[in-house]
């Protein structure tokens, strides 16, 4: 025979006020929009195998998505982005506008960067590709919910290798913009520019260079209008960030 152990008072006390916090919790209200049937049906059978989800309505356009969001006042809602009528693009920029808590989830095909970006500057809290589980899916509404985003693993890789291939193609356009200036520069004004950069005024400058104090005033004005930069501390700025010039010990 199997002897069950009898629970204590604070056991007893716990298993109930946890009966009441599920009995008594709201769910969270979604709508799904989506043009594939199946895919709604589909995806309204994941969310309602969860207690604390409820799907209240299901639209096949984004134009139906934006007039079932301003009826039912949902907490999430989960679209595709090649819908008819309205693209989720811009049924997320109208919904986001009237409902600025609303929490969309995009659930899509696309791994393209592009579709990334234009969702996440119309609103979206996540991005989630077709081909996600359930696991998956309940954590981009979770992370919606709790005011993060969420991003399937290989869009997470996408947006980082956007990053770099941006912060590579910035390095290449300044050390081109470095190269055009340093061509644009004679070897005199460069030369004034690092004077320029110590902190030698013009006086200083033509003695050390055996120049009249004019001639300094024409480099420098020809340093500012080549560079388009019209004042000494940003000149000396500009010199010192791009290594244009090297400040003397």
């Amino acid at each position: 025979m199997k002897f069950i152990q009898p629970r204590t008072r604070g056991q007893l006390f716990r298993s109930q006020f946890r009966w009441r916090c599920r009995s008594t919790m709201k769910k969270t209200r979604i709508i799904i929009a989506d043009d594939h049937s199946v895919v709604r049906s589909g995806l309204r059978l994941l969310l309602q195998s969860s207690p604390d989800f409820t799907v209240v309505a299901e639209a096949e356009d984004g134009e139906e998505a934006v007039t079932l969001v301003d009826r039912h006042k949902p907490e999430v809602v989960i679209m595709d982005i090649s819908m008819p009528k309205l693209n989720g693009i811009e049924a997320t920029g109208i919904m986001k506008q009237s409902n600025p808590d609303l929490k969309i989830i995009i659930l899509t095909v696309h791994e393209d960067e592009e579709y990334v970006y234009q969702m996440l500057r119309a609103g979206a809290s996540g991005y989630v590709l077709k081909s996600a589980g359930k696991k998956e899916i309940f954590a981009a509404i979770e992370s919606a919910l709790s005011g993060e985003r969420f991003f399937s693993p290989g869009i997470s890789k996408l947006i980082i290798e956007g990053f770099i291939k941006r912060d590579k193609e910035q390095l290449q356009a300044q050390e081109q913009l470095q190269t055009h200036s340093k061509q644009q520069l004679t070897k005199r004004e460069i030369e004034v520019l690092q004077y320029i950069a110590q902190g030698f005024t013009n006086r200083k400058i033509a003695e050390a260079l055996f120049l009249s104090i004019r001639t300094i005033n024409t480099h420098r004005t020809n340093l500012m209008q080549k560079l388009d930069i019209h004042d000494t501390a940003r000149l000396v700025r500009y010199a010192i960030e791009t290594g244009l010039v090297k400040l003397k010990n």
